[in-house]
């Protein structure tokens, strides 16, 4: 079965052509501004490989940092409309009332507060009027806004104001694309209702960029479905992926996670990955990446929801490093390395000139940095170690020594021993594990609500069957279905015996 993987960096686009697990073809080309020229490179490499000639592409995998990188540019938003079910509760604190003010007026938003909502236990707190709804609409609807975000307090426990909220919404805007928070984001309004925001902003992004990438691989000759990689190491069919542009936020991270679990066979252990603008350190755990359970910062948002646990850091491949003092970052030539680095010509002192000078790697012209003082490279590897064995630390839950992969095209930064570490792990194909984590890349469905009025057993069984849809709909096989995690937690201070269930499915891809 021959699959395409193909993850945009900021520094980098990687590609790679697998056969089963056999590694065919891989390539790594500079990402360039519009992203899709540097793709269409990437993928005419492989899919031109002679092995790839005879049987046809089964399914093509695309990481892309489009959408996160919207966010943080401030570009290509969409106006949105927010309709918060809540009042009289939260009058003081209305939405987006904590995104930076440049943010904020790059999606230039209409705001409503309605009444409704519920308590922390299910009880109404006091009854939605459906007319102030409709009149929230109207007023979308004349504005020429079709991107709204619904929230309504706890909704996650209930999910009956959002539902009917966006019934009466689309009854006045037939084509409204409308983002409920409880599909998004935990229990904390303010959190939840930030990630359905940010997912109504990228609506019209999520679209075009998917319609982006299916004519690059019309144009390359692959007919082949395509899917998007998730933030959760998995995949869904890009049509389903464009809907909820949020679910791929860090999905090049973790990407190269489970990229260096399939080239390791690890299924614990930690992983450095090395771009040519930051780095990010993270925890394999059943070789998926572990998830994060507190709040994440999203282009100065607070954010609650399905995101890995990482740690990025200011350390990569074009990480510039000043001459003088030999300060490392946080600033980086990025994808103009192979301009402006010192080897390849420029004048930029970049961690890359440090590693060719101390005989680290071969790249350009290392007649170029013959001049650096031995004495100072010393100090900046010396700094480097000290950066990623910092950061290893703070990422590690356990006192005892794990393994550390190093993966990605700056791999060779990574010092070979480092405190903490029972072995620092280099394996082939490092410098492309996150086009590998997208190839191997299976499907999920996963549920995270809160269930009252049942037994535990049939609120898990429950959240099961809805993780399993939600992993059919994205493109898995029914009958390669399995569990990888359950979490259940009792809610004392709820009635009716209230539990959060957190259900997590995986699949292979059906391709029937």
């Amino acid at each position: 079965m021959k699959r395409i993987g193909i993850d945009v960096g900021g520094t980098n686009t990687d590609a790679v052509l697998i056969d089963g697990e056999t590694i065919i073809s891989s390539v790594k080309v500079p990402t360039t501004q519009d992203v899709l020229s540097g793709v269409k490179a990437a993928l005419a490499h492989v899919s031109g490989h002679p092995q790839a000639a005879g049987t046809p592409i089964d399914a093509v995998m695309i990481g892309t940092t489009h959408f996160t990188n919207a966010v943080v540019e401030r570009a290509r938003l969409e106006r949105v409309a927010a309709i918060r079910i809540a009042l009289p509760t939260g009058r003081s604190l209305p939405p987006m009332c904590d995104w930076p003010d440049d943010l904020r007026s790059a999606v230039d938003p209409m705001i409503f507060m309605v009444h409704g909502g519920h308590e922390y236990d299910g009880s109404p707190l006091v009854p939605m009027i459906p007319e102030e709804i409709r009149e929230a609409a109207m007023k979308i609807r004349d504005a020429g806004i079709t991107s709204i975000a619904i929230s309504a307090t706890f909704s996650p426990l209930t999910t009956e104001c959002e539902i009917k909220a966006a019934d009466i919404v689309r009854s006045v805007i037939p084509d409204a694309r409308i983002t409920l928070s409880h599909t998004l984001g935990r229990i904390g309004l303010l959190e939840r209702e930030n990630v359905a925001l940010l997912n109504a902003a990228l609506q019209t992004l999520g679209k075009t960029t998917v319609q982006a990438f299916s004519d690059a691989l019309r144009e390359a000759g692959v007919t082949a479905p395509f899917f998007l990689t998730q933030n959760d190491g998995t995949v869904a069919l890009a049509d389903v992926a464009s809907a909820n542009p949020v679910h791929s936020f860090a999905s090049g991270p973790t990407n190269s996670m489970r990229g260096a679990a399939f080239l390791t066979g690890l299924t614990y252990a930690m992983v450095v990955d090395v771009g040519g603008t930051t780095s990010d350190i993270g925890c394999l755990i059943g070789g998926f990446p572990r998830e994060a359970n507190n709040i994440v910062h999203i282009g100065g948002v607070r954010t609650l929801f399905r995101m890995p646990d990482l740690l990025p850091v200011a350390l990569g491949g074009g990480t510039i490093i000043d001459p003088e003092t030999g300060t490392i970052g946080p600033r980086s030539v990025g994808y103009r390395i192979l301009t402006e680095a010192r080897v390849f010509g420029g004048n930029t002192l970049t961690t890359s000139d440090i590693a060719v000078a101390a005989g680290l790697i071969e790249m350009g012209d290392k007649d170029r940095v013959k001049d650096l003082d031995p004495t100072f490279v010393k100090s900046c590897l010396g700094r480097i170690r000290d950066m990623v064995a910092d950061n290893f630390d703070q990422m590690k839950t356990s006192a005892e020594d794990v393994p550390l992969i190093a993966v990605g095209g700056g791999a060779f930064l990574i010092p070979e021993s480092i405190p903490g570490a029972s072995e620092v792990l280099r394996v082939e194909n490092a410098g492309v594990a996150n086009a590998l984590g997208a190839a191997m890349a299976q499907v999920s469905g996963e549920v995270d609500q809160v269930f009252s009025g049942m037994s535990r057993d049939e609120a898990l069984a429950k959240a099961e069957a809805e993780a399993q849809d939600a992993a059919v709909a994205s493109g898995a096989g029914r009958s390669t279905l399995k569990t990888l995690e359950v979490e259940d937690i009792p809610i004392a201070y709820l009635p009716g015996g209230a539990r959060r269930v957190r259900v997590r499915v995986i699949g292979d891809i059906d391709f029937t």
